[in-house]
């Protein structure tokens, strides 16, 4: 059976953690969760998981479930005063809006004054991207999520981190974006938004009509992966037996 759309935009966000070795991964959201596991069951093992509260997970629980055996005790607390300081930590947020230049918006939207709407606020997001690896995951790309400038800044990008000085670029690492029909960094001029891959059945002028913001191609744009037959297994069988994926990304 072929992969479903769900099914490569969870390879794709546990292609995200590669390379991290021994940090603690921070997915936000049911598919970044699904990315995580997959992650380190295959290429990662390092990876620290959590149960997304207070405990370090002895093992690699199916969605929606605890693990058996719990290694530790992380409150939240512990996590600001040892983790997020040091870099040792890559995080998966979503956004309510993204701009061209990687600063991520879930405080707002319109003037911050008088808003149209009031979202989370800022939350965890200014800590995240200046203090650790930081990805984001959006499960239905559109106009109103991919923008030119956020209406607030919540996350924060490259360029604006520069301008704060060095010790907002210590650590500051805006990584990779996946949403449900292609993957992104910031690797384009001036860490603009660049195009890397487009799922499969998806075309660049697709990605291109559904943004509200210039993306940087270049040359040819290759597919994104599709998971292993071992990826599926572990998907199907281990982390997500119950499809919850489905839900979040329909198939095409």
């Amino acid at each position: 059976m072929d992969a479903t759309r769900a099914e490569v935009c969870a390879a794709a966000l546990a292609d995200f953690f590669e390379g991290d070795g021994e940090i603690m991964a921070s997915p936000m959201g049911l598919l970044p969760t699904l990315g995580a596991r997959l992650a380190k069951l295959t290429h990662s093992p390092g990876l620290l998981l959590t149960d997304g509260e207070a405990m370090a997970l002895d093992g690699v629980p199916p969605l929606g479930e605890s693990s058996g055996v719990v290694e530790g005790w992380i409150p939240f607390r512990a996590v600001l005063d040892v983790v997020v300081p040091h870099g040792k930590r890559h995080v998966i947020m979503g956004a309510t809006q993204l701009d061209r230049h990687g600063n991520q918006n879930i405080s707002c939207i319109g003037d911050f004054a008088r808003p149209e709407r009031q979202l989370l606020g800022v939350r965890g997001a200014p800590g995240n991207t200046v203090n650790n690896k930081t990805s984001y995951w959006v499960p239905k790309h559109s106009a109103r999520v991919f923008v030119e400038q956020v209406d607030m800044v919540s996350g924060v990008g490259r360029k604006r981190a520069g301008q704060a000085g060095a010790a907002a670029t210590r650590f500051h690492n805006v990584h990779r974006v996946a949403s449900n029909l292609g993957v992104f960094d910031f690797h384009g001029p001036d860490h603009a938004l660049r195009l890397v891959s487009v799922h499969p059945g998806v075309t660049v002028d697709e990605v291109r009509k559904a943004s509200g913001c210039d993306l940087h191609v270049e040359g040819d744009v290759p597919e994104t992966r599709t998971p292993s037959a071992e990826e599926l297994a572990l998907i199907r069988e281990v982390l997500d037996p119950t499809s919850l994926r489905d839900r979040e990304v329909p198939a095409a």
